[in-house]
């Protein structure tokens, strides 16, 4: 048996690796913890965003893709991320940040309960801040470079938006295979957490019908789910299989062990470790300020670095 912690990271799709910086950096005020490439199709970056050192459950991932084209929404997609800032206070502060950096914003209402602020990035990639009411990641660490002040910094991903057709299938992988347990339901929505029961591992499944979404620049390509250990990998593997869910099978990504698999309804999960993090190449005050490439890769480092613009 395994037990699934909380979020590791989402993955996104993205048009220009130099928009997505600025504003995960100077925006968010978020730390560029790692500037790599997709390790399966070396010409992309692969950035990484996060708290001071990347911790699991902070890490915001996106592929660059210029010629990618806009995303057509639909179902059968995940759809939302939330993102946990500490209080009210920090809400108003949020508030009044975009609107000085124009950044497009709701108003401050509700969602999955909380007090919350929906606003989106340049590609259109649908967020939300929520307060935390009083909940810490405990292994959250703030980053005193930050454009933003501690008090208000992003304290790690809160409830992540899944939109499916089957809803009834998707609850029965997170509840009878994945073990997290359902805190409410309202209207077409259900809201659940992990064996932790707290904020920083929900996922809310909304269920929708129509066509699915065709993904393009802003849409989400995989939500990454923390186990502790390499040796749990072998039972999702297991688990997936005989849910007849196509697995990858144990890849190994450098910075963390992983598998994916996709569910009945077409979402893609990755279930990570949280070791050895990104600190496995680099000093931590050197996280995110060049290319590093896993072992693997670094013979073709002139070739690869010949196909990349330079982010700085």
């Amino acid at each position: 048996m395994s037990t699934i912690l909380g979020h590791h990271h989402i993955s996104m799709l993205v048009k220009n690796a130099k928009e997505t910086d600025h504003f995960y950096k100077n925006i968010l005020g978020l730390r560029r913890v790692k500037v790599t490439v997709n390790q399966d199709d070396p010409s992309m970056y692969h950035l990484f965003y996060g708290d001071k050192t990347g911790t699991p459950g902070t890490g915001l991932t996106f592929f660059e893709m210029p010629n990618i084209g806009r995303t057509h929404r639909g179902t059968n997609a995940i759809t939302r991320i939330g993102l946990m800032v500490p209080t009210e206070e920090s809400l108003n502060y949020w508030k009044a940040r975009f609107e000085e950096l124009d950044v497009y914003h709701g108003s401050i209402t509700t969602y999955a309960r909380r007090q919350a602020i929906k606003f989106e990035d340049p590609d259109g990639l649908q967020l939300v801040l929520l307060v935390a009411n009083g909940e810490e990641m405990s292994h959250w660490e703030s980053y005193p470079q930050s454009e933003v002040p501690e008090d208000h910094q992003i304290r790690g991903m809160g409830p992540i938006e899944i939109t499916v057709r089957n809803s009834e299938k998707l609850a029965h992988t997170l509840t009878e295979l994945m073990g997290y347990a359902p805190v409410y339901q309202e209207h077409t929505d259900t809201l659940y957490q992990t064996q932790k029961r707290d904020s920083y591992g929900e996922i809310l499944v909304k269920h929708l019908d129509g066509p699915d979404e065709r993904p393009g620049r802003g849409s989400i390509h995989h939500l990454a789910i923390r186990v502790s250990e390499k040796s749990e990998l072998n039972y999702w593997d297991d688990l997936a299989r005989t849910n007849h869910f196509a697995s990858s099978g144990l890849v190994d990504r450098y910075y963390f062990q992983s598998l994916y698999f996709r569910e009945s309804n077409g979402i893609l999960f990755e279930i990570a470790t949280d070791k050895p993090g990104f600190t496995v190449d680099q000093s931590s005050d050197q996280l995110g300020e060049y290319l590093v490439l896993p072992p693997f890769l670094e013979d073709r480092r002139v070739e690869i670095e010949s196909n990349l613009t330079p982010l700085d």
